[in-house]
């Protein structure tokens, strides 16, 4: 499995383009560009590599990790994935684009509802899904062989928002509980936004993860 980050959109998300090398087949996690520019950007380098894309994952329902969706999926005749508590979150959410790159615009919404444990293949490339809720009821995180795709729920020295609609401290403390942390300290952690990680540096050095910062989700 390869991948190719990209940082999109005017919140500066973390759009990444994941592709099994063997047959070429790809998928397209949080495509949250609401900038011409930065739709080319990802449209040209998937063009360039000769990838076809078979999915588009949302790792939770916010428009700066779904905005460019429809784009996307016109372009590739992709998928769209995402949790099933998210999905809602999707409608009319295109519309909101200042472009279209030639086309109309078009409603997105899911075609596939995602549930904790799925897999999402593409080639002989499979990623786990792992349901994460706190940052949203419907976020998720995606698990590989050595690495983990943590959307807004685990950045480089921090984690998501609980304050927005949807959001949840207890659902994020179980979240980060039961789910990340216990995955192996070697993993990478590619996060929406910010720089990449591993989770043994998240649980040595992130202020949240800390117990002896208060440990505000050990407990």
């Amino acid at each position: 499995m390869k991948l190719k980050m990209l940082t999109v959109g005017s919140l500066f998300t973390n759009c990444y383009v994941v592709w099994c090398s063997h047959s070429r087949q790809a998928i397209v996690i949080d495509p949250g560009f609401d900038r011409e520019k930065d739709a080319r950007k990802v449209l040209r380098f998937i063009k360039s590599d000769g990838l076809k894309v078979v999915s588009i994952v949302n790792t939770h329902g916010h428009s700066d990790h779904a905005c460019g969706n429809m784009i996307v999926k016109a372009e590739t005749n992709a998928l769209i994935l995402i949790h099933e508590f998210d999905a809602n979150m999707l409608d009319g959410m295109e519309k909101r684009l200042p472009f279209t790159l030639g086309t109309e615009h078009q409603a997105s919404s899911a075609d596939v509802l995602l549930r904790d444990g799925d897999l999402v293949r593409f080639g002989k490339a499979i990623l786990r899904v792992l349901h994460t809720p706190g940052h949203t009821h419907g976020s998720i995180s995606l698990v590989g062989s050595n690495c983990v795709f943590t959307g807004d729920t685990l950045f480089a020295g921090s984690i998501g928002r609980v304050d927005l609609p949807g959001g949840s401290a207890e659902e994020m403390f179980h979240s980060l509980r039961e789910k990340i942390v216990v995955l192996p300290d070697a993993f990478t952690a590619y996060p929406g936004h910010g720089t990449v990680s591993t989770i043994g540096q998240e649980k040595r050095s992130n202020p949240f993860l800390q117990e002896n910062s208060g440990g505000w989700f050990l407990r």
